[in-house]
Formats: C-alpha cells, structure tokens, sequence
C-alpha cells in the first residue's frame, strides 16, 4: 500500500495540524502543508504554487482569524477557494475546520456570513433531526471548542450533520468523502493557549455564547477529547470514500 499523503491548508501562524497530527502519524502518513501566513500580501499568489491535486489524498483546511469573503486584505483566499473547487471536483477526501469549513462551503457556491451569536468556548452540540444511517454519525449531544464569529450555509447537495441554539450549521457532509465542521474538533491545550493570548487584546467576541479567557484558561486536557476522537472517525471516514 502506498503512504497516505495528507497536506493541510494553514492560516495562522503556530496554529499547526492540532491533535490530529499524531493520528495521522501513526498510519504513517507524509505530511505537508502550505501556510497562507507567510505569503507576501504584495504579491500574486500563483495556483501552480500550490500542490498537484494527484500528489493529496487528503487535504484538511485549518482555521483562520479572516473571513473568506475577504479576498481584498486577503488576496490568495481567491487562489485557495479555485484549488479546492478543483480538488473537490476529484472525489477526494476533504476536512475543513472551521474557517476551512466555511472555504469548503463558499468554494462551492455557498454563502458564509455573519452568524446571529458568537461562539467562543465550550458548547453543546446536537446531532441533527432524521439524518440518514448512511452518512458519518455524530453523538447526540457532544461539548465542542467553538470560536467564530462567521458560518456559512449548508452547500449544494450536502447534508447537515450537527446544530446548535447559537449556530444552525455546525457540521456537514458532501457526498461520502467531505467533511465540513464549525468547531473545532483539532482543539488541543497549546492550540487553546494560542487562541487565548491572540485574543488577549482584541477582544473581539462578545455575547451569550462566549466564555471569559479566565475560564477557558483552566480547560481540563480531558476536556478535548470528545472532539479529538471526533475528528479522528471522521478522518477514517472520508479516507473510506
């Protein structure tokens, strides 16, 4: 059998593969990745860069501060929605997280906007009503990392997986072989730690869903892994496609 190639899409400075990198270590797959960050923003971003859709056999699209509709401060967002259209157009497997949920979505026609709540901290997920046996099962209820202040809709001819009072789309699947999540299942403590100093002094969430840096500083590690072992299926399930 081949190596497993994975390559992830990364937005954020020391943000890396978050927990789902010794997962995939340990199927002894060859990891890489393009990190958007460090792109010179004066400079066009070239699709040929970016790797050759026959060289992935998984691509997972990480989180970002951005918006995706910011393709003007953000000029190679443009570039990276083309890519993954291209991708996608393959069958093949895909992960997006967060803001790379929201790319997956807005690559394929669908809106991402302002979400009427913002979720920063720990809530309750809720599978969605009448979901098909045949699509990739998630817990009936289940507490997940959120931080967004953004969603998008439900594509074209995907399937809602997972929902929320403050967020209607929290989860998706397109076909057998795309995962798409608002969350963030990846969330590791040092990646937590990370968001927090970043969002020190902005402040930037404010609502009925979002939880005091104080509190999120004392998170338990047991706390994550309900959405570790989460992503962990879902890599093994889109890798079944």
């Amino acid at each position: 059998m081949s190596q497993l190639k994975v390559h992830y899409f990364q937005h954020i400075a020391g943000e890396g593969f978050g927990s789902c990198y010794d997962y995939l270590k340990s199927k002894n797959a060859e990891i890489t990745a393009t990190e958007f960050f460090a792109l010179p923003m004066d400079l066009p971003l070239d699709i040929e860069a970016l790797p050759d859709i026959e060289d992935v056999d998984l691509l997972i699209i990480m989180g970002g501060a951005m918006s995706v509709n910011d393709e003007v401060n953000f000029p190679w967002l443009k570039i990276e929605k083309r890519w993954i259209r291209r991708y996608l157009a393959e069958a093949k497997p895909a992960i997006g997280l967060c803001l790379g949920g929201q790319l997956i979505a807005h690559a394929l026609g669908a809106n991402v906007h302002r979400n009427p709540q913002q979720e920063m901290g720990w809530t309750s997920v809720y599978r969605s009503e009448a979901i098909a046996k045949d699509v990739f099962q998630v817990p009936t209820t289940f507490e997940v990392m959120q931080w967004h202040s953004e969603t998008f809709d439900i594509p074209k001819g995907a399937v809602r997986l997972a929902q929320n009072t403050a967020c209607l789309n929290q989860m998706y699947q397109i076909a057998n072989n795309v995962l798409g999540f608002q969350f963030h299942p990846e969330m590791t403590p040092r990646v937590l730690q990370m968001y927090i100093e970043h969002e020190e002094d902005q402040h930037i969430f404010q609502g009925d869903y979002v939880q005091a840096l104080e509190y999120l500083k004392y998170t338990k590690k047991t706390d994550f892994n309900v959405g570790n072992l989460l992503l962990n299926r879902a890599i093994d399930y889109v890798l079944q496609a």
